[in-house]
C-alpha cells in the first residue's frame, strides 16, 4: 500500500503561522532605521548653520526632500562648518540620519555630533569619525546610532569632505528612543 504525501493539520497550521510571522516580521526587518525609530524630530524645526553658499540654504536641511541640500561656504580653508537643529526643548535622542542627494557620487565626510541645552556650551555626543555616503551602498544615507542623550540643539560639526571643498547635507534627521506601551 502506498502512502500519500498529504498535508496534515499540524503541517497546515505551522505553514499558516510561518506565513503570518513572515508578513509581520519582514516589513520590520526591511524597514530603514529612520522608519523604525518613529517620527523625525527635526522636521519643521529651526535650522542654523555656520555659513551658506548662495542658493543652498539651511532650510533645505529639514524640508523632507533628499534632492535639495545645504552647502557651506566653499574653499580649502573653510572647515570646520556646522549645521544645527533646535528641537525647541530638551529631548531624548539616540539617532541622527544624514543624507546627500541620491544621485551624487560616493564621498566621505568627517564629522561629529554635538548637543547643547543652552545653544552656548556644546558637548560631544558622537566623536569625530569619517562616514561614507555611497549612492550604491546606502542611497547616500548615513545613520549614526548612540546612547540616549538629552539635548535641545543637535549639531553636525563637519571637518572634511572628499567630494567638495565645503560641508554638504541634504537632510538632517533626528530620532528618539522608541516609545514603549
Amino acid at each position: 500500500m502506498r502512502t500519500r504525501n498529504r498535508p496534515t493539520r499540524l503541517g497546515i497550521g505551522l505553514a499558516a503561522v510561518a506565513g503570518l510571522l513572515a508578513s509581520v516580521l519582514m516589513p520590520v526587518l526591511n524597514a530603514s532605521p529612520a522608519a523604525a525609530q518613529g517620527t523625525n524630530l527635526a522636521l519643521g524645526k529651526t535650522v542654523s548653520v555656520s555659513s551658506t553658499n548662495s542658493g543652498y540654504p539651511a532650510s533645505n536641511l529639514n524640508d523632507n526632500n533628499q534632492a535639495s541640500y545645504w552647502e557651506s561656504t566653499n574653499g580649502s580653508t573653510v572647515f570646520p562648518q556646522w549645521a544645527q537643529i533646535d528641537l525647541g526643548a530638551a529631548t531624548q535622542i539616540n539617532e541622527v540620519v544624514l543624507q546627500l542627494p541620491a544621485g551624487w557620487g560616493a564621498r566621505t565626510q568627517t564629522l561629529s555630533i554635538q548637543g547643547s541645552t543652552d545653544n552656548s556650551t556644546f558637548s560631544t555626543i558622537v566623536a569625530s569619525a569619517t562616514y561614507t555616503f555611497d549612492p550604491s551602498a546606502n542611497n547616500n544615507t548615513v545613520t549614526i546610532n548612540f546612547g540616549t542623550a538629552n539635548t535641545r540643539y543637535v549639531r553636525a560639526n563637519i571637518t572634511a569632505n572628499t567630494g567638495w571643498p565645503a560641508a554638504q547635507l541634504s537632510e538632517f534627521q533626528i530620532y528618539g528612543p522608541a516609545a514603549t506601551s
